[in-house]
């Protein structure tokens, strides 16, 4: 059976990618193709519009948002089991609930639930992003990574109390809270997709209560995860 030669490079673009974390340059990624770099760069700009891979700052290509999505479709009972227990943490907490992956440098929320009984919520859609070092979602995934000498005192925190808590970093008066979730890497795969579960409000969010409520909702989900 004959195969499709573009599409094979392109998956194979992924796979080669898959096994590189900290990126790898349009260079490398050709010559390990064995295709010329204008065509690497066609077969990335293709996976890019896809959000299957993202470039950092310095130009290297690494696995995106999407692959993820592709994931959850692969394993389509926890998005099944997540959305209502996303919901019931939006209604527990009167807040927007989120779970949110990492994508390079950069948070990406992944699913949304508003709450049923609140007039007004942050407006927090699927597809935001933030840097990792601002906001709750994004220390909360920073804190469930090994401890290093240059982690800020935000991300030493939150390992210690389990949860993040951030006061007007991403937009004035909003208030998040988040937790990790840790899940082990899946059998051949390269790195685990780094995720955290949260709520965010603009005034009046209990924070006692939601960082107990986040936090159960975090261990749960990894109980999905880990099924």
């Amino acid at each position: 059976m004959s195969t499709l030669q573009t599409l094979d490079r392109g998956l194979r673009a992924l796979e080669l990618i898959s096994h590189s974390p900290g990126g790898v340059s349009i260079a490398e990624l050709s010559r390990r193709l064995d295709v010329h770099r204008a065509i690497c760069y066609r077969i990335v700009a293709t996976l890019e519009q896809h959000l299957l891979v993202a470039r950092t700052d310095d130009g290297r290509v690494r696995l995106a948002v999407g692959v993820a999505v592709l994931a959850s479709r692969f394993e389509p009972q926890f998005t099944v089991d997540a959305k209502p227990l996303l919901h019931a943490l939006a209604n527990e907490t009167h807040a927007t609930a989120f779970i949110s992956a990492a994508e390079g440098q950069d948070c990406v929320a992944v699913l949304v639930a508003e709450p049923d009984d609140t007039v007004l919520t942050v407006g927090y859609r699927v597809g935001s992003r933030h840097p990792l070092t601002k906001g709750a979602a994004g220390i909360a995934i920073l804190a469930t990574r090994p401890e290093r000498p240059d982690d800020p005192e935000a991300v030493r925190q939150a390992r210690r109390d389990g949860y993040s808590l951030t006061r007007g970093e991403l937009e004035r008066g909003a208030v998040g809270v988040a937790a990790g979730i840790r899940v082990p890497t899946a059998v051949g795969a390269s790195m685990p997709v780094e995720r955290c579960v949260g709520v965010v409000a603009i005034e009046g969010l209990d924070t006692e209560l939601a960082a107990r409520a986040v936090c159960r909702t975090a261990r749960r989900l990894e109980d999905l995860l880990s099924a």
